[in-house]
């Protein structure tokens, strides 16, 4: 069994542990990143995501940022502790320091460490721009990295071995090695060519959530999430190894661990992220015909994630859209239908139903209710027009234009699984707190290995998040280290 010696050891390959890893090099510290995939293959979801930016300008967050996260920071929170969470958090009991709700500081903290996160990745060579995205109706802007994930994973991997950092790819992280109850001295490790290795310093856990550990998902989401699946390829390797160990050794939970950040994809597909964001110009039909949602209560970027939530609740996880030939008069329709798969296509509503499975006369007469109920209006596709149904239960609040144009498409509809929403407990410097709210020394947490969210997803701050506290945690760990 190989013993090694490190000032910092970051466990994962995405945009969190890089950003660790560059962070602690820049500051001298001698680094090793450990990545289960190959050297090809690093980056887990990191290296498929487009890596929306949830900003309105290179330097600016949108202005509901803070709010937004704020209020899906946890549920029916006593505001005792709330009152205290303001206050300085030396006053703090070690109830508000411990609670799986996340801390308002450290909601300022991300907000306002964005800028200098993005100005320091530009000079690292990623460059941004407002992109042309796959939502075809929007509330709020989303800035883009050239390339996407990949071209971030890229820049900062490279830059953290022009610094000296070391990688070990093809190795797993098993658990922490600790000195007493409150300090991580390392963690240990399984590489495939290696075997076991221990590894000596402080460590950094940057290895996403559970959303590829079908255990886990049963244990906090239940039974029906054997429905889900990740988003995309790189998420198979993201098990939750991170949260678990740092759990083991006493750290505290945060954010919603039977919740998920769910995206409508296209089954049949094995590409990355094979959404179809066309929904709510059709009318969404379960297993037994039946409507079972409003498929377009606001802009899509807005409610896509709840409308999927109601899809995954449907028999088997799954429903279908319908459309007819009117979706091709919207402008760039094809930039909602990312799956690489073609539409069930049938000239009559009875023979898209054979072709899909479900029932006929169910198909038949769902889609006739919704047709009497739509009333003419102002139709808008690229804005919120207010054309709804009339007297139909449930409701079709925007865009309700009758579908009898065939030949008529369908695509199947399941939620992905992007990434869960239950993680680690950190404070304004992404340290790990314990179950008592007190730092664990040398341990440190950035990305979905984090938990931050509540109820609905913040659209386009995953990767912020990633991005900003692994960031503070490579600098942290330095400040540290010269300290010590």
């Amino acid at each position: 069994m190989a013993e090694l010696n490190f000032d910092l050891i970051v466990v994962g390959c995405g945009v969190a542990g890089l950003s660790a890893a560059v962070a602690g090099a820049e500051r001298g510290l001698k680094v090793a990143v450990l990545e289960r995939a190959t050297r090809e293959e690093r980056g887990g979801q990191s290296r498929f995501t487009e890596a929306y930016l949830r900003m309105k300008g290179h330097d600016e967050v949108t202005d509901d940022f803070d709010a937004f996260l704020a209020e899906h920071s946890g549920y029916y929170q006593d505001p005792d502790f709330v009152v205290e969470s303001l206050r300085d958090r030396e006053g703090w009991s070690a109830q508000t320091r411990s609670l799986a709700s996340v801390d308002a500081s450290v909601i300022s903290t991300f907000s306002s460490e964005v800028p200098a996160t993005i100005d320091w990745l530009k000079r690292n060579g990623v460059k941004f721009d407002f992109l042309p995205t796959q939502f075809l109706t929007s509330t709020q802007p989303r800035l883009l990295p050239v390339g996407g994930g990949e071209a971030i994973v890229e820049a900062l991997a490279t830059q953290a071995e022009a610094l000296g950092a070391h990688f070990f790819y093809e190795t797993t992280g098993r658990d922490l090695v600790t000195e007493g109850y409150d300090r991580v001295i390392g963690l240990r490790a399984l590489s495939r060519e290696r075997g076991e290795l221990v590894f000596r310093g402080a460590v950094v856990l940057a290895s996403g959530g559970f959303e590829g550990n079908t255990e886990m998902l049963t244990r906090y989401l239940g039974p029906r999430s054997v429905y889900l699946r990740p988003v995309c390829k790189g998420g198979y390797y993201n098990r939750g190894e991170g949260i678990q160990m740092a759990l083991d050794v006493g750290a505290a939970p945060c954010g919603e661990y039977g919740s998920y950040h769910a995206e409508p994809v296209d089954p049949r597909s094995g590409v990355s992220e094979p959404s179809i964001f066309i929904f709510p110009y059709g009318v969404l039909i379960n297993q037994q015909g039946e409507r079972f949602t409003d498929e377009a209560p606001g802009t899509v970027d807005a409610w896509y994630e709840r409308v999927t939530r109601q899809i995954y609740q449907q028999s088997e996880g799954i429903a279908w859209v319908i459309l007819d030939q009117k979706v091709k008069n919207i402008p760039n329709y094809r930039l909602g239908i990312r799956t690489d798969q073609p539409a069930v296509e049938a000239p009559s509503l009875a023979e898209l139903a054979g072709k899909i499975g479900v029932p006929t006369v169910a198909l038949q007469n769902s889609i006739a209710r919704y047709n009497t109920a739509c009333r003419p209006g102002n139709y808008k596709p690229l804005q919120l027009d207010g054309v709804a149904t009339e007297g139909l239960v449930p409701p079709k609040s925007n865009w309700a234009l009758p579908l009898d144009e065939g030949p008529y498409m369908a695509y199947p509809i399941i939620s992905a699984n992007v990434f869960t929403f239950g993680g680690l407990k950190i404070d304004e410097r992404a340290r790990v707190v314990n179950a008592d709210g007190a730092p664990i020394g040398n341990l440190y947490a950035a990305g979905e290995t984090v938990g931050l969210y509540f109820g609905n997803y913040a659209g386009g701050t995953s990767v912020l998040k990633g991005l900003v506290f692994g960031r503070l945690a490579g600098y942290c760990a330095a400040d540290q280290r010269g300290e010590q």
